[in-house]
């Protein structure tokens, strides 16, 4: 005689197996992704940060030595082991009685898009 075939066996099926690989996989592009937002975020703050830098280089070398006169400006500053391109537009300040002056500064030399825009005032 035969006996029946009853077979306890415990462990998990093909379809528990692979919605598990399923929600892992889920998991891991969701820590890659945050990882790659938290690096492109830790790159933007300091390309802001240098080109800050740089604008404030430039007013300070314009309030040391003024430009005396309203026009544009422009430049290159290294900062950060790197090349900056800076322009600046120097105007008459509501009232006359200062210049102002933006500083765009750019990090390619075709200034398409500027990184950061700063303005400062100096006397006339």
């Amino acid at each position: 005689m035969n006996a029946p075939c009853t077979s306890n066996r415990a462990g998990f099926t093909l379809l528990e197996v692979l919605v598990a690989l399923v929600v892992v996989a889920i998991a891991v592009a969701a820590l890659a992704r945050a990882g790659s937002q938290a690096l492109d975020g830790q790159y933007q703050a300091e390309q802001r940060t240098l080109a800050m830098w740089v604008a404030d280089h430039v007013l300070a070398e314009m309030r040391l030595d003024p430009p005396g006169s309203s026009g544009r400006r422009q430049g290159t500053q290294s900062m950060g082991d790197r090349d900056w391109y800076w322009e600046a537009l120097i105007q008459p300040a509501p009232g006359d009685a200062m210049l102002r002056v933006d500083v765009a500064v750019y990090s390619q030399a075709s200034r398409d898009a500027p990184i950061l825009t700063q303005t400062g005032f100096l006397p006339p």
